[in-house]
């Protein structure tokens, strides 16, 4: 009976984005960036393959994360503001069982956006690499999506909700620069204010997920990755989905409805 509850939600929640044209709406944003990937092989003097396969993949890596953690957002918004909450909740239904069957349609929506992404990329670049490549997206979107449900389920509004989860993907996409430049002064010795922030970007990595190391755009331009790399990816999107549905499930328990 639980987990038939669970499987239900989550199928309102795939058809909900099916019904609201999200689908549609990335494929339409594929093409003018598939467009803008294609001006810019034109444009390159050298390896302008490479300089295509890069761009695309970022354009199209950047733009899943967007509309998937948008389209969470507002759904959850919409269903806060419609007072559908209450009414799903009046029924015999555990809370953590809304959250599970929500986060589980949102998962299916990260892997159809998932596999939409890919498809293009099989063209531009061989198909092993392009089946891998597609693989650590669908982990990235996956953690992006349990992140985007936790943060509205704190923060209930869409503004403060949207912020933190682009600073947090901006933060973990970039952290492994920060860290590399920090370690390597430009001038003179390490100072005791750079050893304080290098302990805490230190600690800021123990936290955040490396998701610099999903989907990289070389696995695209130099050939397939080594599948270690894509298990590293497995592991970590699994870690991360598991601790952000439970924090949800917690801060969603102890809120007056």
């Amino acid at each position: 009976m639980r987990t038939q509850q669970i499987a239900t939600i989550a199928r309102f929640t795939a058809l909900e984005a099916v019904r609201t044209r999200l689908p549609w709406l990335f494929v339409v944003v594929l093409a003018l960036l598939l467009g803008g990937a294609y001006f810019i092989q034109q444009l390159a003097i050298t390896e302008s393959a490479r300089m295509q396969i890069g761009f695309a993949a970022a354009a199209t890596r950047f733009a899943a994360v967007f509309i998937l953690s948008l389209h969470i957002l507002t759904s959850m918004v919409r269903e806060f503001n419609d007072k559908g909450l209450e009414l799903t909740l009046s029924f015999d239904l555990r809370r953590s069982h809304y959250i599970l069957g929500r986060l589980l349609g949102f998962l299916l929506v990260a892997l159809l956006v998932a596999l939409l992404a890919t498809l293009p990329q099989f063209v531009l670049a061989p198909a092993p690499a392009a089946a891998q490549w597609g693989l650590s997206l669908a982990l990235e979107l996956s953690v992006m999506a349990a992140l985007s449900l936790f943060c509205i389920v704190t923060f209930t509004q869409l503004m403060p909700a949207a912020s933190f989860v682009f600073g947090f993907y901006l933060l973990a996409r970039t952290l492994s620069a920060i860290r590399l430049m920090n370690d390597v002064p430009l001038f003179g010795g390490i100072t005791p204010s750079q050893q304080v922030f290098s302990w805490l970007i230190d600690a800021l990595a123990l936290i955040v997920p490396a998701l610099d190391r999903f989907a990289p755009s070389a696995w695209l331009a130099d050939g397939a990755a080594a599948w270690p790399a894509l298990g590293a990816n497995a592991a970590q999107a699994l870690l991360y989905c598991t601790l952000l549905a439970a924090a949800a499930m917690f801060d969603f328990h102890r809120r007056n409805l």
